[in-house]
């Protein structure tokens, strides 16, 4: 398909016969720091109720009704993301022990299937690191089936998988699946040499349970009635689940729990944190096997009263054993250090910890560290630089010469081939010589490369194929800029045709997100093409709240600077107008979660703005939600908007801009809320009662919809295909609005 004509289009087409359903009225007041607000539909909150039921259910019948004229659009959709993706394929296989591990997927499937085949080990680094040609369509020798997902999903009305884990030996697997959509998982345990599903099953767990290297325990954790991972426990293989010990029960119901094993797999490495602080423990994995009564006494790294944030993970350097810890004390960006390992458990503040340690790589104001990993050889580095995520590589015998002062070299890049690119640590293992590396852009499918660090060769092992013709060379990406109204100049990646005229102008899909620090990294979407060549530009705000730009960048946009992210918003679509290449007629907004409140502020504050609004599973009441401490993450989102309850300051200033709350008598444009009925994000009432608001005062004749996956959780329906259905109609929605309709 090339680009659509620029010319005039036509406007939205909406069945006019469809009725929006009544919604009733059921009156309730929330009072706070002396103010009311008069909430006419929380009773949607009762989610077994007959009455919420049936009123979700027309609710999706209003939707499909009003958009049935865009069925045939929605199909050419989604038989455009068909023909586009290569149904029957493979990932890269990674070694792991004895054996490649790997997955296939297959046309009419929605689910993969995890394989194994035996690895050679001749001594030949190239040989035995190099990942065995699978052919697509049939069975390697010696190729094993250890999950087959399909059929654990074939009864089920919602399927995801939690863990999957294989231990280094080979010999047990784990993995956890949740049928509902509600996060919550059961975790089993299979004995991959006999064949036979062990006894040891977890019921109700969070999603990231794991086998510890020996295979003797599964460490796993459990959420409260917020879901709120809160307590991580120790399950002996061959136990009853009512000895488990509890390894550390966290009370405070602003931070979350979770575990993992450190890189040298000696110890067992437990967190809790919060956007702002967090607390490390490490606990030597040999003490899980303690005679004596009791669970095994972890020791704090930096303590959480120092309000730090950090990562901290146990390395050797010649000999010496270390804690390689990135912190933001006095460092915002991050500081990566090194400390001794008994000097920094000795500790009794940050400042005493940082008096004993070396920096390997100081603090920036232009470069964030997001993270770090190890093996025998080498440090692999995540960083932010340019609002690019990217990867260095540093060799560990640079690293341990810092401690004798010599300065560490700049870490080495891979990429750099294009202007906007992410690069990620895909795996790493102090067993593996290979440090396997993903590369990806907007206009480049994701690419595994690995890389051996001895010798310095990055080989590509696979490009994520796409079909139909696809041409990188059809497509460009650019960054350009906007100014907020501060004067701050906000990052914008613009996506488009090649041979799009760009002295003409175009109809915009402009999407963002800007929270929690999270970035709207470059990435690539078979879905997505669908809108480029219909004509659509696409356009990333990278707006504050996120953290693109650093650390500093997320907190001008959070707390009592919230509002920063929706004024950023609509400065970047104020900048569109202005360009040629852009219709202000004709721009959607799209941010989903948080970036649905995102969107639902900036419709209240500039509606006539926008052509539509498409808001995915929206975070449009945050006041009611984090309210109340019992409703699911409640209390974690403090450290990120405030606390209304406790702070008469914070309260005023999220009714300012809480999108349901803020609804007014303006001429709205299109809307459409997708939202799931499990979702324990961000829960189904918040658009279930943000769409009648919208409906009962908007004063224009544009519709507004609800769309709920009865039987999904915060990422919709489950299986490839349900997810192009998904996309199909949210698509189509987009360019109705945009006035394109085939």
């Amino acid at each position: 398909m090339t680009s659509a004509d620029p010319s005039t289009p036509s406007g939205p087409r909406w069945n006019p016969a469809a009725v929006p359903p009544e919604t009733p009225r059921v009156p309730t007041t929330r009072t706070m720091h002396g103010h009311e607000f008069r909430d006419d539909f929380e009773w949607l909150r009762d989610k077994d109720g007959p009455s919420v039921r049936d009123y979700l259910t027309a609710e999706n019948a209003y939707a499909e009704s009003l958009t049935e004229g865009l069925s045939d659009l929605r199909s050419a959709i989604v038989r455009e993301i068909k023909d586009r993706t290569q149904e029957t394929d493979l990932s890269v296989p990674n070694r792991l022990g004895d054996w490649w591990y790997f997955q296939r997927t297959r046309e009419a499937q929605n689910y993969p299937v995890f394989c194994r085949v035996p690895a050679a080990s001749t001594g030949d680094l190239g040989v035995d690191w190099t990942p065995p040609e699978v052919p697509v369509d049939s069975a390697l020798a010696g190729e094993e089936v250890l999950l087959d997902c399909n059929e654990l999903a074939a009864d089920l009305p919602f399927f995801s998988l939690g863990a999957f884990q294989v231990t280094r030996d080979g010999r047990y697997l784990t993995y956890s699946v949740d049928d509902s959509g509600d996060e919550r998982f059961d975790q089993y345990v299979k004995d991959l040499a006999s064949e036979r599903m062990l006894p040891d099953v977890l019921k109700g767990v969070f999603a990231g349970g794991f086998l510890t290297p020996d295979g003797s325990h599964l460490i796993y954790s459990v959420v409260d009635e917020s879901w709120r991972p809160y307590e991580v426990r120790a399950h002996r293989l061959g136990g009853e689940t009512t000895a488990d010990q509890v390894l550390w029960n966290e009370p405070d119901v602003a931070l979350w729990l979770g575990a993992e094993v450190s890189s040298d797999e000696r110890y067992l490495i437990m967190d809790a944190g919060c956007s702002e602080y967090n607390e490390t423990r490490i606990l030597p994995l040999a003490d899980l096997d303690r005679a004596d009564s009791g669970a095994p006494r972890a020791r704090v790294v930096i303590p959480r009263a120092d309000r730090v944030l950090y990562e901290a993970d146990p390395v050797d350097l010649l000999g010496t054993p270390y804690l390689m810890i990135n912190h933001d004390a006095q460092a915002p960006n991050g500081e990566l250090i090194l400390v001794d390992v008994q000097a920094a458990l000795d500790a009794a503040s940050v400042a005493e910890l940082r008096r004993a340690a070396t920096v390997v790589l100081p603090a920036s104001s232009q470069r964030r560290i997001n993270g770090f990993m190890v093996n025998r050889t080498h440090l692999a580095l995540s960083l932010r630089q340019d609002g690019l995520e990217k990867v260095g590589i540093v060799a560990l015998a640079d690293v341990a010469a810092t401690v004798r002062g010599t300065p560490l070299p700049e870490p080495y890049e891979p990429f750099a081939d294009e202007e906007l690119y992410t690069a990620k640590i895909s795996s790493m293992s102090p067993h593996s010589p290979v440090i396997g590396l993903g590369y990806i852009s907007y206009v480049t499918p994701w690419r595994r490369f690995d890389y051996f660090p001895v010798s310095g060769d990055l080989t590509l092992r696979r490009q994520t194929p796409v079909l139909g013709g696809f041409r990188s060379e059809d497509y460009v990406a650019r960054r350009e800029w906007a100014v907020a109204p501060d004067g701050t100049r906000i990052p914008v990646s613009v996506l488009h045709r090649a041979d799009l005229d760009m002295t003409v102008p175009h109809p915009i899909l402009q999407y963002g997100y800007g929270s929690y620090e999270a970035s709207s990294n470059p990435g690539f979407s078979i879905a997505r093409l669908s809108l480029l060549d219909r004509g659509v530009v696409y356009v990333v705000a990278h707006i504050r709240g996120g953290g693109e730009l650093g650390r500093d960048w997320y907190l001008q946009g959070k707390k009592l600077r919230k509002e920063n992210t929706f004024t950023d918003f609509i400065a970047v679509t104020d900048y569109l107008s202005e360009q040629p290449w852009a219709d202000h007629r004709r721009i959607v907004a799209e941010g989903g979660s948080a970036g649905g409140l995102l969107v639902g502020a900036v419709v209240n504050m500039a509606p006539e703005k926008y052509a539509g609004v498409l808001a995915v599973v929206p975070f449009v009441d945050p006041v009611t939600s984090i309210s109340d401490p019992d409703l699911p993450l409640s209390a974690l989102e403090w450290e990120e908007w405030g606390n209304p309850i406790e702070d008469p300051e914070v309260y005023r200033y999220m009714t300012g801009y809480s999108p349901y709350e803020n609804v007014r008598a303006v001429d709205y444009p299109p809307i459409a809320a997708v939202t799931s009925l499990n979702d324990t994000r961000v829960l189904y009432v918040e658009p279930a009662k943000w769409v009648p608001q919208l409906r009962s005062l908007t004063t224009g004749d544009a519709p507004v919809m609800l769309r709920i996956e009865m039987d999904g959780g915060h990422g919709g329906g489950s299986g490839r295909y349900r997810r192009w259905e998904d996309a199909a109609w949210e698509f189509s929605f987009v360019l109705n609005c945009l006035g394109i309709h085939a």
